[in-house]
């Protein structure tokens, strides 16, 4: 159907250029908010009215027309119906519909996908500081990336996946003496305990690992503990490499790869920091004033200035960020994407203004950014809020020990990332259509059902050339047309970074499916049926089982 579409659209700005020269680049059709209304619509004659000064409706009329005229529409349109004040509603031939059919069989995981278009984007996301575990709003944040990252990939980008942490300052400061606090045998509650100190077990692991004198080895860096406890620098690096190779885990239980640890010291070490900031005083966009520096962030639209360097001679936090986002510029990421926390909405403001006062040329909207809200975990009808594995949260790895990496994927990708999420463990684990994983898995296994049900050794490719003729009925032309709208989806989900429209389209193609096999029998006597049937779901098997990659969640088979 894609090829369909193409054809007509060629049509339709063939016809748009004769009236208004230039208006051919404007050709689209939209999908119509009601079924009944058509396949797709176009606005085409209400846009162009205003300009050539004539009545959208009669210019409507004359495009009608014209377009039912042409060798495209004739091949692949049943009705073009004048609508409203200039409406144009096609409705396409059992034919046109039946082409998504093929299209899928034929192109398989890449339907939908468009050709590389040789641009990067480096898209940055969950970025914990190795101080604990991963908590559940991290695993929200990987699950929003990975799919962000799946999602541009179909649009031919090619994407760098990054994670951005610190292995200094004060947080890792208080990881370091409360781990050399556990291993000289005080504890949490004990006198002498900080308030500021970190509770969690996960601190006494990390101290009888260094008293053992343990080698750790995480995806980025391998550290051997001396056991020595008043050796400071020792204690830190250990501590640092032991929770980058907890958090690997976790990531690993998420299936979740990262191409590149970027370490927030680094950016000192190589003089990053200090370079953007003598580049912000020699551009003139800083000034002195309580013995301290100043960005005039207000220059571009922060509704203060901030505070670059205190008066104690150390950066503020979001000088370091700045300094971050000019090496992913300089890296060639004329594209970047931040998927963090609601919390650093204060931040969006003051680094792009630093990244705009820096004059390098970066665009004003320069990163693009996704805030997502916190989880709330309810398990037995009541709020989790505490992990003995970490002391005052729930972990990632604790909600998919108690549900799946199936389910926390798919449940944390099924809202919007800035809408509160309340993830219920009792229905993450219920096997029944109430599960929205459940029921969009179940709808694939059901459809290898089926064809193990044709043949043991089942090959779609054996189906790609069925005659589809038989594809009539209303119940196939419904599920066609929902399998139609899959590219489009992908294309508006990668551009509004949101993963979660694929969930909702999932659902939707899984309730189409159940109610076309409620309808029809598939696999009857007539073979010419049988195989065009087979087809159809097939092709929908397929769609069910691409979308669910590109969230991370697998397809299976049996159930």
């Amino acid at each position: 159907m894609l090829s369909v579409k193409q054809e007509l659209l060629a049509a339709l700005a063939a016809e748009l250029e004769k009236l208004s020269p230039g208006a051919g680049a404007r050709a689209a059709f939209e999908s119509p908010k009601v079924a009944a209304h058509g396949d797709w619509a176009c606005t085409a004659a209400m846009q162009l009215a205003k300009a050539l000064k004539t009545n959208p409706r009669q210019l409507g009329e004359r495009l009608q027309a014209a377009l039912l005229a042409s060798e495209a529409c004739r091949r692949w349109v049943e009705a073009i119906e004048l609508a409203g004040p200039g409406f144009l509603n096609f409705r396409l031939t059992p034919a046109a519909r039946q082409q998504v059919v093929r299209e899928v069989l034929a192109t398989r995981e890449r339907f939908g996908c468009q050709p590389e278009r040789g641009e990067k984007i480096l898209v940055e996301f969950v970025s914990a500081n190795p101080t604990g575990p991963l908590h559940v709003g991290h695993g929200r944040q990987a699950a929003l990336g990975d799919a962000i990252c799946n999602l541009y990939a179909t649009q031919g980008w090619q994407v760098h996946r990054e994670f951005y942490y610190n292995d200094a300052g004060v947080q890792i400061d208080t990881l370091t003496k409360s781990t050399q606090l556990r291993a000289r045998g005080v504890k949490p509650g004990d006198p002498g305990w900080p308030e500021a100190a970190y509770n969690g077990d996960y601190i006494r692991d990390i101290a009888e690992a260094f008293l053992a004198r343990a080698t750790v080895k995480a995806d980025d860096r391998e550290f051997t503990a001396n056991g020595d406890i008043d050796d400071y620098d020792n204690v830190r690096q250990f501590a640092v490499a032991y929770l980058r190779n907890e958090q690997d885990k976790d990531l690993q239980a998420f299936n979740l790869r990262f191409d590149e640890y970027y370490l927030e010291s680094s950016l000192y070490a190589d003089g990053h920091v200090e370079d953007t900031v003598q580049r912000l005083i020699a551009q003139g966009k800083t000034y002195e004033q309580d013995g301290a520096l100043w960005l005039r962030s207000t220059d571009y639209g922060d509704d203060k200035d901030r505070v670059m360097r205190k008066s104690d001679g150390h950066y503020t936090y979001f000088v370091p960020d700045v300094a971050y986002h000019i090496q992913k510029w300089r890296r060639g990421y004329e594209r970047a994407v931040n998927i963090q926390g609601m919390d650093h909405h204060g931040t969006i403001a003051r680094v792009r203004a630093g990244l705009q006062a820096v004059d390098l040329g970066i665009p004003r909207g320069y990163p693009d950014y996704v805030l997502h809200t916190m989880v709330r975990v309810v398990k037995g009808g009541e709020e989790v809020k505490i992990s003995k594995r970490a002391g005052s949260y729930v972990t990632l790895r604790d909600l998919i020990e108690w549900t799946s990496k199936d389910a926390v994927r798919f449940f944390l990708l099924s809202r919007k990332p800035d809408t509160e999420y309340t993830f219920d463990v009792d229905l993450a684990i219920a096997q029944n259509n109430d599960n929205p994983v459940y029921y969009v898995q179940y709808a694939h296994a059901r459809i290898c059902s089926v064809l193990r049900g044709w043949r043991e050794d089942w090959d779609t490719a054996a189906l790609a050339q069925a005659d589809l003729a038989p594809l009539t009925s209303e119940a196939a032309q419904a599920l066609m047309r929902e399998l139609a709208k899959y590219p489009d989806m992908l294309a508006a989900a990668a551009a509004g970074h949101a993963p979660h429209d694929v969930s909702f389209y999932l659902r939707d193609l899984a309730a189409s499916y159940h109610s076309y096999y409620d309808a029809e029998r598939i696999l009857v006597d007539d073979e010419a049926l049988r195989l065009a049937r087979l087809a159809l779901v097939a092709a929908t098997g397929q769609i069910l089982q691409n979308g669910l990659a590109l969230l991370g969640v697998s397809a299976p088979q049996r159930m």
